[in-house]
Parts: structure tokens; sequence; C-alpha cells
């Protein structure tokens, strides 16, 4: 049976948007804050795949041309309606990230994968949220309303791996793909594909 790996194509955060978020950091009763090295954004996650699917993304990746662009993350919210398991960064709307995704989904679907039915809505999870209290939930998403990053550099795309059934990391980047005008050299890194 061929080795199965959960897969991902998505943007790394700079250092300064890091520390941006970084600092939101605070006592929040059941939160569980993700590491700033495993701060992203996901434009299309493959799941578990066997390595053949995963080297058809990876080449389908490859083909893909869209200029650099910047982006800036703004605003915060929750995923999970009445019980928040999620606490999200969002990330200013851009037409170029846009792009950028249509284009990863694009070739998921060349390399096999079934196509992305939930709409794309650009975010960086911040912290997984445990049985937090809903009163020191919203005084923190209050106190927290008007936040937004610097406008950081997007050069690059990434292919990330993460162990299966874990969520928040730790992420490894497998792939590097420079976009249009970008900086940073395309590599593969050598995992046996």
């Amino acid at each position: 049976m061929a080795a199965m790996q959960r897969l991902f194509a998505g943007i790394e955060l700079s250092d300064e948007a890091m520390e941006d978020v970084a600092r939101l950091k605070a006592p929040l009763p059941g939160a569980r804050w993700i590491e700033p090295d495993n701060l992203h954004i996901t434009l299309r996650f493959a799941g578990d795949i066997e390595s053949r699917v995963a080297a058809d993304f990876s080449s389908a990746l490859t083909e893909i041309r869209v200029e650099a662009f910047s982006l800036r993350l703004k605003g915060l919210g929750t995923y999970g309606g009445a019980t928040p398991s999620t606490l999200w960064a969002g990330v200013e709307a851009s037409s170029q990230l846009g792009a950028l995704q249509r284009a990863t989904e694009r070739a998921a679907r060349r390399a096999g994968l079934s196509p992305e039915t939930r709409a794309f809505k650009p975010h960086v999870t911040i912290a997984r949220l445990g049985r937090s209290r809903d009163v020191a939930l919203a005084r923190f998403l209050e106190r927290n309303a008007h936040f937004a990053s610097e406008p950081f550099f997007v050069g690059r795309f990434v292919l990330f791996s993460s162990r299966p059934r874990v969520g928040g990391g730790p992420y490894v980047v497998e792939e590097v793909y420079p976009l249009s005008g970008g900086l940073g050299d395309y590599g593969h890194l050598d995992d046996g594909w």
C-alpha cells in the first residue's frame, strides 16, 4: 500500500505579520494558540493522499503563473457557530490572492483530487478553542476588533505537509513555488517523490 501524505498548498506569513498575530496572544480560557511558525493561509487542502497523487499535485503547482502581490491581515472572527472551535484573523480582499487560489484549485483537479465544495474564505487560524467562555471570547474580540497587520509581500507559495489528524502543526515546507516577479528560488526538497 502506498504511503499517504497530508498536504496542502498555502502562503507563509512574513515575520512581521507573525509578530502582529503573536501580540494578540492573551489569557483566553480554553484557547490553544497556534505557534507563530505554523501560521499560514491555506490555498487548497489536499488531505491524506498517496505519493503518486502528491507528486502530480506538486507538478501541477509548478505550472502556476501568478504575479507576486501584497497582503494584509485584517479583522478577527470565529468558526463554529454557537460553540466556536476556531479563532481566526481575516485576510483583506485581493484579486491576486483569488487568482492564486483558483489556480491551486485547478492544479488539484488536474492531479485527480475532488473539487473543493466550500467557498474560499482566506484566513489565518490563530487559536483552537476548547471550552472557551463566551464572555471572555466576546471581550477578546471586542478588544481586538481593529486588528490589522502591516501589508506584507507574497513572492511565493508553498506545499506544506502535516501529520495526519493533528491540527495546528507542526507543518513542513515540502516545495516552494515562486510567483512572477517574486523572490525566492524554486526548490524541491528531496522526500522520495
